[in-house]
């Protein structure tokens, strides 16, 4: 679900075989003309304020000057008359084989200086071809119905219809994706924005990275539109290739899961790290089967871990815990590190947070140097020190325009790889038997003329897996060999003495592989040469960063490439593989799951079916044995959960009181390990139900004199339902009824309804009773949101 969140929405092309958008010219006539464009600007109505001035001649040969632009752009988008052509800005952009360049143009609407509206749309400078579209409207009168006016396959009509009305040449190269842009869960709110893409197709072949995308919104309107093309690539004609069956026996044989420690992030009560066998998605050449690099998005200081540990048994104790000052604090990090040559301690400060990961308290101190000479700041250096051990947890040292002394020569890779190996086992003798070094790729340090740092990771790995949220960074200076980057940030959890017992790694790539779908599709790889030689895409890109080479200096050559790749299927929630019991977690909270999701057998045709769905969709409502006993009674607890996610368009409302323990929670018989806790503390939170006797009952039953209050409270309006007296009730056991406003107004309302004129406030609700109402409730919601009033 994407939601207008009432920005204009930034748009910037990005397609894998782009490398770098280049401005040729931008039109401002008030940087031109200051004068004509203030007196413009005064003169101006208040229905137009900011139009642009007549544009001097474009400084680059294209095709369609900036009026032609504006008139296509006019007519591609049907854009109103009141909306004035505020910026344009001409860019050129390259291609696998070529170049682009684009007009993009911005419109506003303004009323009495205030923005009411705005327009972008970019154009393709020679050709004229539509690129870009995206609008946004400052309506706050307009609200969305629920359910949707437009369901996800009206507005695939809509947007074909709109491909069809301004890039008919490409209608038959593509091929609707069913999977990009689904929402699996039934929305909650009508605040739906439905993503629709069409990939091109080559050869019959999906290229997943050209395509069409628009968005279109609940009410059918077309909100973006986006065309990613790259006419420029070469396709090669592949006639024979390995068979669906024959790919995915490579892709098994090359599937190769990794043991980590993950932490879920939202664990009820205390977080403890868990065990988890992931495999990321790879890919094969289509035609041999062969393992292709998965460099693509790796990140540049990556590299290959080592075999081996630091060292076979630690190298040292653990510091004991104790109370560290501030000189303890500054001798710590003396002792570790070289600070600059007249270094002076210029700040401290003493910090204490409690860790809700671990449920204790992490202290430390930040300090931090100067460095002076002749009363002018040269450079700098900071460190945090543990507050309990003194164990140096980060340094930085840094000398302002530094010069490489003469004749000084750069460490070899070698070199600096034994510094900060040194270091480690220095800072932290007691990890070195689970610290595993990261060996850079040495193509990354071919030159290090122009560089100052090489730059080392390691892992921490426990009984063979490594901890993911575990971080050592160590930087050292390419010519002294000094440390001047130190990062360990390491977590305080208690692990197993003894190795567990896991399943093998072949059930864990069976699994990972009824996670993951085979896509047959096209990727493009990128050369770069430079001097005569091939560079890594990484040196290419922190060349180019620290301004040592410009785009001009390296030849690039792109290829396509058929391949196979691994693509997860549509899921609705994050997952991990449990390597000690082979099921799936989620990710988020830790708790079992599973890929494919339970449906309910004992609701076909039940008079609430779809409104049981819904609740059945967000997990309100357990299915146990294909069963979700609509005719049964609901709990206050299944109650509760429906209501809270309800209102928060079915995201987990979070956890309260993570690391505390089940004496904190605010019902005592509600700990934090209750499935229900998070969803019974927001409800408190929300002011939605009371602590009362400190006993929520949460398997309890429910009337419907308390649903009716319930819903009440989640639309705002219990506190006038107080004052009973001013609705007017004719219902035959009103006096049965203890909270008469809140029955009137649901019932008013139409949430729920009467029985032969009787409200029923004592009998208690069904399953499919209490979904059917906060259906209900969801459409009221929408229906009563209020307009602005303007005076």
């Amino acid at each position: 679900m994407r939601k207008n969140n009432r920005q204009k929405l930034a748009v910037i092309l990005s397609t894998v075989m782009l490398m770098s958008v280049l401005p040729a010219s931008a039109f401002a006539e008030s940087v031109n003309k200051p004068a004509a464009a203030d007196a413009a600007r005064a003169a101006g109505s208040a229905a137009e304020g900011g139009k642009m001035e007549e544009a001097l001649d474009t400084p680059v040969n294209v095709a369609i000057n900036k009026e032609k632009a504006e008139e296509m752009a006019r007519k591609y988008a049907a854009i109103p008359k009141e909306y004035i052509l505020q910026g344009a800005n001409l860019s050129m952009e390259l291609l696998a084989s070529g170049k682009r360049n684009s007009w993009g143009l911005d419109f506003v609407k303004k009323v009495n200086g205030k923005h009411l509206g705005s327009i972008y749309v970019r154009i393709h400078a020679d050709s004229g071809q539509l690129l870009e579209f995206s609008s946004y409207t400052d309506n706050p009168s307009a609200k969305p119905t629920y359910p949707l006016k437009v369901e996800r396959e009206a507005a695939q009509q809509i947007a074909l219809q709109f491909i069809q009305s301004i890039a008919a040449d490409y209608k038959e190269q593509i091929q609707y994706n069913p999977d990009y842009g689904v929402q699996l869960q039934p929305p909650l709110s009508g605040e739906v924005v439905h993503s629709i893409r069409y990939d091109r197709l080559v050869h019959n072949i999906p290229y997943v990275d050209n395509y069409i995308e628009i968005e279109v919104d609940s009410e059918g309107h077309i909100r973006r539109y986006s065309l990613q093309w790259d006419d420029t690539i070469i396709f090669p004609k592949v006639d024979a290739i390995l068979t669906a069956d024959e790919a995915n026996a490579k892709l098994r044989a090359a599937a190769s899961p990794d043991l980590t420690y993950v932490v879920p992030y939202n664990m009820q009560g205390v977080k403890k790290p868990m065990l988890s066998y992931t495999l990321q998605p790879i890919s094969i050449d289509a035609v041999t089967g062969e393992l292709k690099d998965q460099s693509d998005g790796i990140y540049y200081r990556a590299g290959k871990v080592s075999d081996e540990p630091l060292s076979e048994k630690p190298l040292g104790e653990k510091p004991n815990s104790s109370n560290i000052t501030e000189q303890q604090a500054e001798s710590a990090v003396k002792a570790a590190f070289k600070l600059p040559a007249d270094a002076v301690l210029s700040g401290s400060n003493y910090s204490e947070s409690h860790n809700d990961n671990t449920g204790t308290t992490d202290t430390y101190w930040s300090l931090n140097w100067t460095v002076k000479k002749e009363g002018k700041e040269i450079g700098s250096a900071s460190a945090s020190v543990d507050g309990r051990t003194g164990a140096v947890r980060s340094f930085y040292a840094y000398t302002y325009n530094e010069q490489a002394e003469s004749g000084s020569k750069a460490l070899t890779l070698e070199q600096a790889m034994a510094a900060a190996t040194a270091a480690v086992k220095k800072q932290l003798p007691w990890l070195t038997h689970e610290l595993y070094l990261v060996k850079p790729d040495p193509k990354q340090y071919e030159d290090m003329s122009g560089s100052r740092q090489y730059y080392f990771s390691f892992v921490h790995k426990i009984h063979g897996a490594a901890v993911e949220y575990d971080n050592i960074n160590v930087g050292v200076h390419a010519r002294t060999g000094d440390i001047v980057n130190y990062d360990a940030y390491l977590s305080n959890f208690a692990y197993p003495a003894k190795a567990p017992v896991l399943i093998k790694k072949e059930q864990a790539v069976e699994s990972w592989l009824s996670f993951y779908r085979t896509q047959l599709t096209y990727r493009l790889v990128q050369q770069f040469v430079w001097n005569g030689q091939p560079i890594p895409i990484e040196k290419y890109k922190t060349l180019l960063a620290a301004g040592e080479l410009k785009g001009d200096d390296v030849l690039t050559t792109t290829e396509a490439e058929l391949v196979y790749r691994l693509v997860p299927k549509l899921m609705d929630e994050s997952v991990f593989l449990d390597a000690e019991t082979g099921g799936w977690r989620n990710r988020e909270t830790g708790e079992a799951t599973q890929l494919e999701k339970p449906k309910a057998n004992d609701i076909e045709g039940h008079w609430a079916q779809r409104q049981l769905e819904l609740m059945v969709a967000y997990k309100a409502l357990d299915v146990i044995d294909g069963k979700v006993r609509p005719n049964e009674l609901v709990t206050r607890g299944e109650l509760i959960k429906m209501l809270v996610l309800a209102r928060s368009s079915g995201r987990n409302p979070g956890v309260f009181g993570a690391a505390e323990s089940a004496a904190k929670a605010s019902f005592d018989d509600v700990a934090t390990d209750s499935r229900y806790f998070v969803y019974v503390e927001s409800a408190l939170q929300q002011n939605l139900i009371d602590v009362g006797d400190g006993s929520f009952n949460p398997s309890g039953n429910v009337s419907r004199d308390e649903m009716a209050e319930l819903i009440v409270r989640a639309l705002g309006y219990n506190a006038l339902a107080n004052y009973d007296h001013i609705f007017k009730t004719t219902y035959k056991d009103s006096v049965q009824i203890e909270h008469k406003g809140q029955a009137a107004i649901v019932v008013g309302l139409k949430i729920m309804s009467l029985s032969d004129g009787k409200f029923l406030p004592k009998k208690q609700v069904t399953r499919g009773e209490a979904s059917v109402a906060f259906f209900r409730y969801l459409q009221a919601r929408a229906e009563l949101q209020e307009a602005p009033l303007r005076m």
